[in-house]
């Protein structure tokens, strides 16, 4: 079974093209024109073992919301895409990931239904080149359009330690919440 995807996605704001492969080694190609976010999706890439070439090009001269926005609807759909009709998965899973002085925790459910209660408060306006407020956005926008449940808390005092932190949570609960264990479709509805 082939768990991949190839999805693009042009507007007046953005042009994103993304290929993923869920089953992948962690390898990447990544180009945002948001140099701290290219950071945060290299990583979530290297540890949830996703393959990702991801190309996008929006109005930064405007600000960097449309782009991330963009970026995390149009690799939600790539994600959905790609797990195709759950058969097997594992389903729910967390993670606790520590980075220095900081610790994130992620929470995962592929149920089919969107949802994202995301508790990060940044220090700064920027981290890097990025606008810390846009980091919630990223995860909400990713969990309305791959249909899941994402819960995630971070504590710490580096905005730069605790942002890498919630994107590394989330690539290994998702890792670990794609896992093929079984033959059947993880609910008592029958379907995800």
């Amino acid at each position: 079974m082939s768990r991949n995807a190839n999805v693009s996605r042009k507007t007046s704001e953005t042009d994103i093209t993304i290929n993923m492969d869920l089953d992948g080694t962690g390898v990447y190609e990544i180009d945002t024109g948001v140099n701290f976010f290219n950071h945060m999706l290299e990583s979530f890439s290297k540890h949830s073992m996703i393959d990702l070439e991801l190309k996008a090009s929006g109005d930064l001269e405007i600000d960097d919301h449309h782009t991330i926005e963009d970026v995390g609807i149009l690799l939600g759909e790539a994600f959905l895409q790609a797990i195709g009709d759950k058969k097997g998965i594992k389903r729910m899973a967390h993670a606790i990931v520590p980075m220095d002085d900081s610790v994130a925790t992620v929470a995962i459910d592929i149920s089919g239904r969107s949802y994202c209660n995301m508790k990060l408060d940044f220090r700064n306006e920027k981290i890097g080149d990025m606008s810390s407020d846009v980091v919630i956005h990223f995860f909400e926008s990713f969990s309305s359009s791959a249909k899941l449940n994402i819960y995630g808390t971070v504590e710490g005092v580096n905005d730069h330690h605790k942002a890498e932190a919630v994107f590394k949570a989330f690539a290994k609960s998702l890792k670990e919440a794609i896992k093929v264990e079984h033959d059947q479709i993880p609910s008592t509805k029958g379907v995800l």
